[in-house]
């Protein structure tokens, strides 16, 4: 996996020494983009990101922790550079800690223990204050249960620094195998352990005694010239004397530099003002660099640029880093409007609705963006279809001959699929056509066959993003990777609601491309209410066999492609039932016009007699049934999931 940075690199530490919980300042470079960025650091071995506080990418305060090692490394790793090195070291010391219960000849300031996960101050235990082995003989755990000790001695415990300190129970637990000898030693040792700390005792008050003497000396001397200064009331005593010294020093020095102090203060103001403007130019150029990235289209840059002055400056109670924020959210919403008014317009790319989706994300944008997608799309799709169906009615009105495709290959690239089609067409009707029939029928297109070859290539070069959009946006995908939780939860609920919601689009697609057809080639089919909206094409030519047969094939075709997409087959099924309804419609106009052919053959008869002794009518009867039936056959057999032979038999039977 490809890092999108450079490694980090330590280059110094400040200190470079010290004990446990010492606070260290590190500097290097490539330190992490951010707090988020910043995933491990290291010191001597030790789990140092508890207590990181990163400052910026070449600087990071924490404090040392409990490390195993004396000497090692400062290792920092992020998510953008990943494991990083270091060029310095840091050296741990042992503290020389002095016990509550040790004795010392000087103050020696009580030590706090700190747990930097909760930040709480914990006392020192008292079980940590108290000697491992008081006794001064080997210690010999008793295997007796905890429970039934408790039990013996109810409201007793073994801790000799308890006020219910059970003697008994001690020894049961730390020495119950230990010899009565032994135990005699153990007295003895308790009895010198408490005579030396006597003695320690006043060894430390007598070697100290010259030193409390002088300073008991000293205080009182002090009490005493004080107190006489009191008794004087040459402007009280000794203490308001110097008050009022002071005071008129501080008057007289005020008096003399107010200029100069008035200047430095005014000098300090500029210069603090300089430096907020320094350090915080960031949340200051924000607003002009988020119009100017919008402008050249760097949506990532100001989306990163957001997220960062969000952190900074997002709860902020200082009035002018408000100002500008608020000009920032301002332009961002500006931002959410343009890729909103981008991501609905139409044409439009798979592949850009789901770049402005994420953007979108990105951004908290309000409301469901994906969805609004997914429902411009369809309209859209219905749009084309009933513009696809105008246009070929108004070129039939205006040119009713036969429609040349060719006009259409320049405009369009046909997709695979249709280029497929085409191929598969051309067979079938180069199989079906009498052989004495010229080509000039490839360039004499009806047009409503033209029209349904368009429509259907409309709508396999529109449906298949129209599905994965959905699917994107059911497995959620379109979204940001970095979306909280909530956000995923909340995403999870509108899927469930949505599903039936996109379930009616895709029908209603698929009922406006049936019926679209139905009503250029099967009018009779549509109810009284469609034929308005879906009809209006007035034609009286009926096509013939060979065409119905062509546009069975384009429908089979379309029908695969929209199975290959997995769209469930409930939802096709209504496809199907065209298929159906065209398949017995060219078997009766087919049989129709060969029975009209061989009502003819008595007009072409010659009554010349061959050396068979026939004439050419048989010929031409054997002909003209054969055509039928080359031209009914792939009509005739079944597709995956059609109706078989006898079922359409008994339906155009009845």
């Amino acid at each position: 996996m490809s890092r999108s940075r450079q490694p980090p690199l330590v280059t110094g530490i400040s200190p470079n020494e010290g004990i446990p919980w010492t606070k260290v300042t590190i500097r290097g470079e490539n330190l992490g983009t951010g707090p988020t960025d910043l995933i491990g650091l290291t010191i001597c071995g030790h789990n140092c990101l508890l207590t990181a506080e990163w400052m910026s990418a070449s600087k990071i305060v924490c404090r040392v922790g409990q490390a195993k090692n004396d000497k090692g490394d400062i290792i920092v790793t992020t998510k953008s550079g990943g494991r990083g090195t270091s060029t310095v070291s840091f050296k741990l010391l042992k503290p020389e800690k002095i016990g509550i219960l040790d004795q010392s000849a000087v103050w020696v300031d009580e030590m706090n223990y700190y747990d930097m996960r909760t930040d709480r101050n914990k006392g020192i235990p008292p079980l940590s204050l108290r000697p491992a082995n008081p006794l001064g003989i080997e210690i010999e755990k008793c295997k007796l249960p905890q429970k039934n000790l408790e039990v013996l001695f109810h409201g007793m415990s073994a801790d000799f620094t308890s006020e219910n300190f059970s003697a008994a129970w001690y020894l049961i637990e730390n020495h119950s195998n230990t010899s009565f000898e032994q135990l005699k030693m153990a007295v003895t040792n308790l009895k010198r352990q408490a005579n030396k700390k006597s003695e320690g005792s006043l060894a430390y008050v007598k070697g100290g005694l010259s030193t409390f003497f002088e300073a008991q000396d000293a205080l009182s001397a002090i009490h005493q010239k004080l107190e006489a200064d009191g008794t004087e009331k040459v402007e009280g005593s000794m203490t308001q004397k110097l008050e009022n010294v002071l005071n008129r020093a501080s008057n007289t020095a005020d008096t003399l530099f107010q200029e100069v102090l008035g200047r430095k203060d005014k000098a300090d103001s500029t210069r603090n003002a300089l430096n907020v403007l320094q350090r915080f130019k960031f949340l200051f150029n924000l607003p002009l660099n988020i119009k100017r990235n919008i402008q050249k289209g760097d949506y990532d840059v100001v989306i990163n640029d957001y997220e960062k002055a969000k952190s900074l400056f997002g709860k902020t109670e200082v009035q002018v880093f408000k100002k500008y924020y608020a000009e920032v959210e301002a332009g961002i919403e500006d931002l959410r409007e343009l890729l909103l008014k981008k991501l609905l317009e139409t044409p439009s790319t798979l592949h850009d609705q789901k770049r402005y989706i994420r953007y979108l994300s990105d951004l908290h944008a309000p409301g469901d963006p994906a969805w609004q997608c997914i429902g411009a799309q369809h309209k859209w799709t219905l749009k084309l279809m009933q513009d696809c169906k105008e246009g070929h009615v108004k070129s039939l009105k205006g040119n009713p001959g036969p429609h040349s495709p060719m006009l259409d290959l320049d405009n369009d690239a046909r997709p695979s699929v249709l280029g497929h089609l085409s191929q598969t067409a051309s067979l079938k009707r180069g199989s079906s056509f009498q052989s004495g029939r010229d080509d000039t029928w490839r360039y004499k297109t009806p047009h409503r066959v033209a029209f349904v070859e368009k429509l259907t290539k409309l709508v396999l070069s529109q449906l298949p993003n129209f599905w994965k959009l959905w699917i994107s946006y059911v497995n959620g995908s379109l979204f940001s990777e970095t979306a909280e939780k909530s956000g995923q939860i909340e995403r999870s609920k509108n899927v469930r609601q949505r599903q039936n919601d996109f379930k009616k689009m895709i029908q209603e697609v698929m009922h406006s491309l049936v019926k679209l057809i139905r009503g250029a080639l099967l009018p009779f089919s549509l109810r009284e209410g469609d034929g308005r909206q879906y009809g209006g094409w007035e034609v009286q030519a009926e096509l013939s066999g060979q065409w119905l047969a062509h546009v069975i094939q384009t429908i089979r075709l379309t029908y695969e492609s929209l199975t290959a997409l997995e769209i469930p087959n409930d939802m096709l099924q209504i496809i199907q039932d065209l298929i159906l309804d065209l398949r017995i419609r060219c078997i009766m106009v087919t049989l129709q016009h060969t029975a009209e052919e061989i009502k003819r053959l008595a007009e072409k008869e010659d009554w010349i007699v061959d050396n068979e002794g026939l004439t050419s009518l048989p010929c031409q009867f054997e002909q003209s049934i054969v055509h039928s039936l080359q031209s009914l056959k792939g009509v005739v057999d079944c597709k995956p999931g059609e109706a078989s032979v006898r079922f359409l038999y008994t339906a155009w039977n009845n």
